[in-house]
């Protein structure tokens, strides 16, 4: 059986991944987005990081490693990375090898479902590998507008989606859940 591989992005409502002045979760964590980084995070699943990713989330200051971070360092985790000697978290392992042929055998290989957090670079390239089952977009209610650092999928190719679930977090926060179909887009 093949696993699944969800993409899980946080956007700004103008389509961005980063802002200048931007803190984490763009400033709007609450109770909701909370338990949903909990329940995410309790899940079985085999994590795909890139390094940039697994750097940021490695470097969160002890004073902000609460459980649900202790959780996240101890899944199974695969980082991606030509550059990396070593990685610090018990479960992560680090890949240098193909990306494409990598996350194939990984997809094979995995008794869990796979899911990458962030690792925009990553999440690009298995989109256009068509390796990406599910993507979910948690939209931010706010404009980063000329501060914004990083289009999040730039260079994406283009592909058709079906919404599978939606959510709201905490009254202004939407969590878009997406199956890419297979079929061309509508012209």
């Amino acid at each position: 059986m093949t696993a699944a591989l969800t993409a899980d992005l946080f956007v700004s409502a103008d389509g961005w991944a980063k802002g200048e002045r931007s803190p984490g979760y763009f400033g709007y964590y609450g109770p909701d987005l909370g338990r949903w980084i909990e329940e995410e995070s309790a899940r079985p699943q085999h994590v795909l990081l890139g390094r940039l990713t697994y750097e940021a989330l490695d470097s969160v200051p002890g004073e902000a490693r609460d459980e649900a971070y202790e959780t996240m360092t101890r899944l199974p985790t695969t980082v991606f990375s030509r550059t990396l000697a070593s990685v610090d978290w018990p479960g992560a392992r680090i890949e240098s090898g193909d990306l494409a042929a990598s996350v194939r055998a990984l997809k094979d290989a995995s008794a869990a479902p796979l899911r990458t957090m962030g690792s925009l670079s990553i999440v690009r390239q298995l989109l256009n590998a068509g390796l990406v089952d599910r993507l979910r977009l948690m939209v931010f209610p706010l404009l980063v507008g000329p501060g914004g650092r990083e289009p999040m999928l730039a260079g994406v190719e283009e592909a058709d989606l079906d919404l599978v679930d939606q959510r709201v977090l905490d009254g202004r926060i939407v969590l878009l859940e997406y199956a890419p179909t297979g079929r061309p887009i509508p012209h």
